[in-house]
């Protein structure tokens, strides 16, 4: 193996830096790139998670005044019929004759 001089270590440890240099600058901007595109990832997925829950609630919501306005309106209809049958059940009602007797 060939003697290295004093003038090869050294260039050869100037390379080496100069290498060291070119990846540490190229390692720390993709961990910049990789870290904002893992923020803007995580905010996507945090709003999307958001909007499901709003479209969810806003659903409940609507399921809820819908089910509440059916009932409302089962419960009028109901006492409108009641009303109707209470108004038809005075005391004047003729009573109904008794079954079987037929008029001949």
């Amino acid at each position: 193996m060939a003697q290295r001089t004093k003038a090869d270590r050294t260039a050869a440890a100037k390379k080496g830096a100069a290498t060291r240099k070119r990846n540490q600058a190229k390692q720390s901007a993709s961990a910049s790139a990789a870290g904002k595109k893992a923020a803007s990832t995580r905010q996507r997925n945090e709003a999307a998670g958001t909007t499901a829950r709003a479209k969810s609630g806003a659903r409940a919501a609507m399921t809820g005044a819908a089910t509440a306005a059916k009932s409302a309106g089962a419960a009028a209809k109901q006492a409108g019929k009641a009303a109707a049958n209470r108004a038809g059940a005075g005391p004047n009602k003729p009573k109904s004759k008794a079954k079987g007797a037929r008029k001949r």
